[in-house]
Formats: structure tokens, sequence, C-alpha cells
């Protein structure tokens, strides 16, 4: 591994250029929040007027200036989060390690620092390294996003990529949801693949959307749930379309996702729904046009 271009295999763990903020935060209850910032320069030569000037500016960087003389047992959740960034930062670290700094936050909270790690990480300029399980978070949260199964790499790309275009149906299932289709590859060409998607019948998806590779034979295609849509009475559309049933409704508020049955395919199709005002919320059991477009089907190794 190569940090700024040095070959990090034979330097000592503690005088690597990087720094690590816990999933715990490993902030210590019996220091105040500039004791537990200053922890980390202990050893650093510079005066002590230095080093308060340096806890400072790391505090001031993550919003807690005025915080330095309270208690750390005394902080919020996010709070105490914020003082471990900063503990992290004051020693200017070329790379920093998060090891799911966010999981012990509720939602409001998590999502609100997952904004400002965003900003932090721009107005510093190093390099984040951020472990997680939650992939809306890796998603909002990303440069680039490795997608690791049993230690090795599914898929390195930049969220778009990875979400539009997952090579394999492991990688597609992990990062969203996804529709899955069994499908029979029937030829293929440099700029083509035509395929026979069970219950959906012959499309010609262009190359790219085969980002594995296609062969000839057996294969998956999956489709996201927002690429769908309900047709509602009257509703006209250029794109294919396949009759169904509806088979589950769960009511979001700015979202309604629809399980629908569509003939020939074992599982419901999800498709996600925009609530709009024209747009009434569909029952189980109603009757349904679902339309769909040959560029949205992504074809998957399994």
């Amino acid at each position: 591994m190569l940090i700024d271009g040095k070959d990090m295999r034979n330097v000592p763990a503690n005088e690597r250029p990087t720094n690590m903020v816990f999933q715990s935060y490993a902030i210590f209850p019996h220091l105040s929040v500039e004791e537990n910032v200053a922890f980390g320069l202990r050893k650093d030569p510079r005066s002590k007027t230095e080093k308060a000037a340096a806890v400072a500016e790391a505090l001031q960087m993550v919003g807690l200036a005025g915080f330095g003389k309270r208690a750390a047992n005394a902080l919020s959740g996010g709070q105490r989060q914020r003082v471990a960034l900063a503990r992290a930062l004051i020693l200017k670290p070329k790379v920093l390690l998060l090891d799911e700094p966010l999981s012990a936050l509720d939602k409001n909270m998590r999502e609100h620092m997952q904004v400002e790690l965003i900003k932090l990480q721009r107005q510093v300029g190093i390099t984040f390294i951020l472990v997680t399980h939650d992939q809306e978070e890796a998603l909002v949260m990303s440069d680039r996003i490795a997608v690791m199964f049993e230690g090795n790499i599914g898929q390195l790309a930049d969220p778009e990529t990875l979400y539009r275009r997952p090579i394999s149906k492991r990688v597609a299932s992990f990062i969203g949801k996804m529709n899955f289709f069994d499908a029979k590859v029937l030829e293929v060409t440099d700029t083509a693949v035509q395929v026979d998607v069970t219950g959906l019948g012959l499309s010609t998806v262009a190359r790219e959307q085969a980002p594995g590779g296609a062969e000839i034979g057996q294969t998956t295609i999956g489709i996201r749930p927002e690429t769908l849509a309900i047709l509602y009475e009257g509703e006209q559309t250029d794109r294919r379309i396949v009759e169904g049933t509806v088979d589950e409704v769960v009511y979001y508020g700015d979202m309604t996702y629809y399980d629908v049955r569509i003939a020939g395919v074992e599982k419901p199709l999800t498709i996600s729904m925009k609530n709009l005002i024209s747009r009434p919320v569909l029952n189980v059991g109603e009757k349904t046009r679902v339309a769909w477009d040959e560029r949205s089907l992504v074809v998957l190794k399994d």
C-alpha cells in the first residue's frame, strides 16, 4: 500500500501518516474536550501556546469552538463524534480511517453528520476511508466505493456507476433494491446484447448495460424499482408495458412502494412511486399496468 507515493510495508504503524476515528469514539470521560483533542500532541515538540492554538483550530474545524473546557461525558453523541474527529485531525494525517463512525447516532443526527463529514473532508483536503454497512451512507458520502465480500473487492467504482451499472447480482443485491429476472442471452455484438427476459420478452440493450460482460446462455437481468412506473387510468407512455396485479403496498409519505405480480415471474416486482397530488395510492388486488424501458435493464454476472 502506498500513501502519498511511499510504500508503507516497512513503516511501523505508529509512524504511518494515518489516524483513526473508532466506532465507539473512544473519548476519555475523565478529560475535558480540549484535553481529549490534545491527547495526540503529548510528544509533540511544539510549545504549550502552539499546542493550544492547534487544539482551538481543530475544535473550530469541527464546529466545537468554545467547548474546550466542557467535560467530555457531558456531550451528546454527535458532539462526541466531533471531538473524536478533532482529535484525529489535529495531527494532520494524510489518510483518516473511519470505522462506522455514525452507527451510534440516531437517524436525524446521522444524516446531519454525513453532510458535515462531506464538508469537513473538502475543507481539510485529505483522504477519508470510511467503513460502513449502511449502503445509503456509502452512496451519499463517497467519491469511490469498494464493495467487499470475504475480504475481496466485488466492484470498485464511483457511486453512480456502482448503483446504475453493478457488475454482478451480489453487488446489485447489496447496493439498494433491485428486481431480478431470469433471462437468456441470444446474441452479443460489439455494441449490443439481445436478451430474452422472463416476463418481459425480447430486448436489445447497449453493450454498456452489461458491465461485467455477456455470453450466450442463461443470465440474470436487474432493474431498479424507481425505473419502473405504475400507469394510472388514462395515462399513456411510449415505454413498454406489462400487465400486473398489486400484491403489496407500503406507504412512506413521500413515496409508495408497490409489489406487483406479473405473469411468468415468481417474485413480485418492487416499484417505487413518488406520491404526487394526481396519483392515488393503489390497493392490494388492483389490476395495473407497469411501464419499463430497455435502457433500465442491466445484464449481471451470477
